[in-house]
């Protein structure tokens, strides 16, 4: 299992194909896995695909304090620093980043503090503001702990998390931290700093926040373009990968360096 060590916690990552790197940034309960069927085309049609579980996600360590930082104000600055670190690790001096909700988040503040280093950010379901206060955003979209999922859902976070570990961190999820945080929630100032192209990927259903929301994200980047998925659901690598893979390809063919 390939892994790197970052202030003495494993990181587990992978890295398939060759050619311009792209790193993909996994949502707020994601982990490498819920990339399956966004990577292989990618890395058919010419790119090196890294992915890794960032810390206290997946196969990746927390540590004994991992849930103090969960809910802590310095969590997007430190998952920027390990994003930053990694890199580092690999040798890669520059590369594209595409983050899912709240990897996007991670993308976008990585792009402001080392625009040197992102060719192109493509962020997906990824909030602009929020209207209330994020730990009361998710006493609403998140009504039901873990016991009470479908099974399927369980599942899934068993696979992706363990079985010891799933329930208590969706639990703390569904509460408030991570990217979002618990207070009021704006990413607007950020993304006027983002100065390289940069595209907004939106589904038009998804059950967390409303499309009107990546309109606002689209129009506070300098040089940022916009595509809608129809009939589509928040977690858009899911719902319509092909669709996803071919926005992605041709905004990248779009900025080929």
């Amino acid at each position: 299992m390939p892994s790197t060590n970052i202030h003495g916690r494993e990181i587990y990552f992978e890295i398939h194909g060759d050619g311009d790197p792209i790193v993909l940034m996994h949502h707020g309960f994601g982990c490498t896995k819920m990339w399956q069927d966004i990577y292989p085309p990618l890395v058919n049609n010419g790119y090196q695909v890294i992915m890794y579980d960032r810390r206290g996600y997946g196969k990746s360590a927390g540590g004994d304090d991992f849930k103090k930082l969960y809910v802590s104000d310095t969590f997007r600055a430190e998952s920027v620093t390990e994003l930053d670190q990694f890199m580092a690790f690999l040798g890669i001096p520059s590369f594209h980043l595409i983050g899912q909700c709240e990897g996007g988040i991670v993308a976008i503040d990585y792009a402001v503090q080392f625009p040197e280093r992102v060719k192109t950010v493509i962020t997906s379901s990824t909030l602009c503001y929020s209207k209330v206060p994020m730990s009361d955003f998710n006493a609403v979209k998140f009504p039901h702990p873990f016991q009470e999922l479908e099974p399927k859902l369980k599942e899934k976070l068993i696979s992706w998390h363990g079985k010891d570990h799933a329930e208590p961190f969706y639990n703390q999820f569904r509460k408030y931290g991570g990217g979002y945080g618990k207070d009021i929630f704006d990413l607007r100032k950020s993304l006027t700093k983002v100065s390289c192209p940069s595209l907004v990927l939106y589904p038009d259903r998804s059950f967390l926040f409303e499309v009107e929301q990546g309109v606002d994200f689209y129009r506070h980047l300098a040089a940022g373009e916009l595509a809608v998925l129809p009939k589509c659901g928040h977690n858009t690598y899911e719902y319509q990968p092909k669709a996803y893979v071919r926005h992605v390809l041709d905004f990248l063919k779009r900025h080929h360096y």
